[in-house]
């Protein structure tokens, strides 16, 4: 009789953000399978300290040091707690855990993902800069260290999990096709894209997310900066990967093969779903998650975007195929636009014509390093915010 699976040790960067409080319910409903052995959060420390209480964890990380002594005063004194950056890295590379689920957003998860791959810990990514930014290097690291990267973001996740029903090699790939809900202005005419409010822009009509995600939604750059990140993790060309709007998300991508048939994963539209693939992988189990009920769905529609009326698409394929550290730009510019666009300070389509111009200025530069990469990052930023002023 074969003895059952031991537990994956999972150490959570990011915890009071919703992937990682995703991540903590999808631990306690598979206490078995998971172990939470660690937390790490920006500057909630109530939350944080809340999450260690219920956990029982003796390492903490909190990202703004300030706030130490603070959290100090609501933990057990057995509960070590790391802080800033090195703190990041210290929680990341600890000798107990198998694996490290990185849900931090911004550059800040760049150093600890690099750090867990030369540790020799998987690496479950929800962050999208750590690939859009540092693709190259991190999945060279990977291959290096023989780590695998495993697919946190309910596109990529079912892109991994097409990929690992199908058994034949990557040569049988014809194509990469990630779904888009459209956002909420999928049918909204073209002369009225200019007069889009922040409220507007700010109501999904499919997932519950935070406010720059789902303004990424809007504009679809939030597709683009995942068509980057599947180039890196199934080592696709961005010729070779596609967008298709699916207003029900439902489906959440899907592989086409070269004899033309085409795998699918669909389920409900809950975070939990590729966070629990993730972090039991390569076995499926059961927790408490719902199936569908098909019968209830109606119906799947599916179209064209619209690339023209909200050109992130095509920017990301551009910032894809040109590599280096454009993708970096591509990313950091639309960061700054769209804290431009929240504050008041430049219309809807100018998240698109900030980043643009940007991109078009840009000298790109292979990634040498991590630092290479801050560095065009932080070039990005500042020639945004000059663009915008």
């Amino acid at each position: 009789m074969n003895a059952p699976p031991r537990k994956r040790r999972v150490i959570l960067l990011g915890s009071t953000g919703s992937i990682g409080c995703s991540t903590l319910k999808v631990a306690r409903e598979l206490p078995e399978q998971i172990e939470i052995i660690a937390l790490a959060a920006c500057a909630n420390i109530e939350k944080l300290a809340a999450q260690a209480r219920e956990t029982g964890i003796r390492h903490v990380a909190i990202y703004d040091a300030t706030k130490e002594s603070a959290l100090r005063a609501l933990l057990p004194a057995d509960v070590k707690i790391h802080t800033g950056a090195e703190g990041l890295l210290e929680l990341a590379t600890l000798a107990d855990a198998d694996i490290v689920l990185i849900a931090i957003v911004g550059t800040a998860g760049l150093h600890p993902a690099l750090a867990a791959i030369e540790a020799g810990k998987d690496l479950a990514i929800a962050s999208k800069e750590i690939l859009v930014m540092a693709g190259e290097i991190i999945t060279a690291a990977a291959e290096k260290r023989g780590v695998k990267l495993l697919p946190v973001d309910s596109e990529h996740n079912a892109i991994f999990q097409c990929l690992d029903a199908h058994r034949g090699g990557g040569s049988e790939v014809s194509r990469l096709i990630l779904t888009a809900s459209g956002g909420p202005f999928r049918t909204l005419p073209s002369d009225q894209i200019r007069h889009v409010t922040l409220a507007q822009a700010l109501k999904h009509p499919t997932w519950e997310m935070g406010p720059k995600i789902t303004i990424d939604s809007a504009t679809l750059f939030n597709k683009g900066l995942e068509m980057i990140e599947a180039r890196w993790l199934f080592g696709i060309g961005m010729e070779r990967i596609d967008v298709v709007v699916h207003p029900q998300s439902i489906i959440h991508s899907m592989v086409e093969f070269t004899d033309g048939s085409v795998l699918a994963q669909l389920s409900r539209t809950d975070m939990c779903f590729p966070i629990q693939y993730a972090l039991t992988w390569p076995r499926r189990v059961k927790g408490g998650l719902r199936p569908l009920d098909f019968p209830a769905l109606a119906k799947l529609e599916f179209e064209a975007p619209r690339t023209a009326d909200f050109p992130a698409l095509g920017l990301a394929r551009r910032a894809g195929l040109a590599g280096g550290t454009l993708p970096a730009v591509y990313n950091a510019a639309n960061e700054v636009a769209v804290d431009a666009f929240r504050a008041g300070k430049i219309s809807f389509p100018g998240i698109w014509q900030c980043v643009t111009t940007v991109m078009d200025i840009h000298q790109i530069h292979p990634p040498a390093s991590l630092d290479a990469v801050v560095a065009a990052d932080r070039w990005a930023r500042e020639t945004a915010a000059a663009f915008i002023a």
